[in-house]
């Protein structure tokens, strides 16, 4: 059976791995426009899921969380942070405002340590804060993990192509099943005007003495990765295409992050990155629609609409998505 994924980032990698383990006779092929250009470069990725995130019901969503962190938990068992890109990782949440930033109900019930900060960790930062969280999790940096994941696909015998989508229906002469992980590309390929554009500007450092992750107000942020840097966040402006670095963000950033993290000033700036989080309102669109272009006929099942959580809940989106083809086979006896 033949197979495409469109999408070339986590989203898309993560589900192509995930019907490689499922679907082991069949020929995959992931399509996209690029591999170097991905919004998953940008994120700094630290496994962390917000109030808004949602999946199709709760009992999904809470699904989805669970299964993406024991995915990445399991890889940590197995590989060197520095060979998958995953590894364990510490953070503290800081607030003036409310309680509410610092609780979270969603990860409270997935990762092995979610409590109070103490007193002694309020003193870890330069700025003071009347509430505050740690927790256990971990930590997903894609410019080693996305790498690891297209030669373990490639090693799978995974197709890798070049190629601009502009309709769905163009594939449905050639994959008798199509996995449409097309990020913010969903807007105009789906004419998914539920799409949002969330842009965010990050400052990547070389800070290798940072070893865990500080959350200010949830906008400013300090997130090591597995290899000695550490990104500098950030922004969220809503409805916006603009991808030019903004001086004025840049100064605010590292303003803020030194005012948390003084010793950050003596940090080398390694680059400044803007991407666009691929938000969808109502949530995450995972499901099946039947698609034809007069000639043939395919099923596509949809998994995109992220948002900021992308890198955090592929794997378990990956893991739903392929659920529901699987599901879809056994009620119509598809070729599935």
């Amino acid at each position: 059976m033949k197979v495409a994924v469109v999408g070339g980032g986590i989203v898309g990698l993560t589900t192509a791995l995930k019907l490689n383990s499922e679907l082991r006779n069949s020929n995959i092929t992931v399509l996209a426009e690029s591999y170097d250009d991905l919004v998953s470069y940008v994120a700094a990725g630290l496994f962390r899921v917000g109030h808004t995130y949602s999946g199709p019901t709760e009992e999904i969503t809470q699904k989805l969380i669970h299964d993406s962190y024991s995915y990445y938990d399991e890889i940590t068992k197995n590989y060197e942070p520095i060979q998958a890109g995953v590894g364990q990782s510490e953070a503290y949440m800081f607030s003036n405002f409310s309680t509410d930033i610092v609780q979270n109900k969603l990860m409270e019930s997935v990762v092995p340590i979610y409590r109070k900060a103490t007193d002694e960790e309020f003193n870890l930062i330069g700025k003071n804060h009347k509430y505050g969280c740690y927790f256990k999790t971990v930590v997903i940096q894609c410019q080693h993990h996305i790498p690891w994941a297209m030669n373990k696909l490639r090693a799978e015998g995974t197709n890798f192509m070049i190629k601009k989508i502009k309709s769905l229906k163009e594939l449905a002469d050639d994959y008798d099943f199509v996995f449409n992980c097309s990020g913010f590309g969903a807007r105009e390929l789906c004419n998914d005007k539920k799409m949002i554009p969330i842009r965010g500007q990050v400052i990547k450092v070389h800070a290798p003495w940072v070893k865990a992750t500080f959350y200010s107000e949830i906008d400013t942020y300090i997130i090591p990765g597995v290899d000695g840097s550490c990104t500098l966040g950030g922004t969220r402006n809503f409805e916006t295409f603009k991808k030019l670095i903004c001086p004025h963000d840049t100064k605010s950033i590292r303003e803020r992050c030194e005012e948390l993290l003084p010793s950050l000033s003596k940090a080398q700036t390694l680059k400044y990155a803007v991407g666009l989080r691929p938000h969808r309102e109502g949530g995450v669109r995972i499901e099946i629609e039947k698609i034809s272009n007069g000639r043939g006929k395919t099923n596509v099942v949809h998994n995109y609409g992220h948002g900021g959580y992308g890198v955090s809940t592929a794997p378990g989106t990956a893991q739903y998505a392929v659920e529901l083809a699987k599901d879809y086979h056994k009620s119509s006896n598809s070729k599935l």
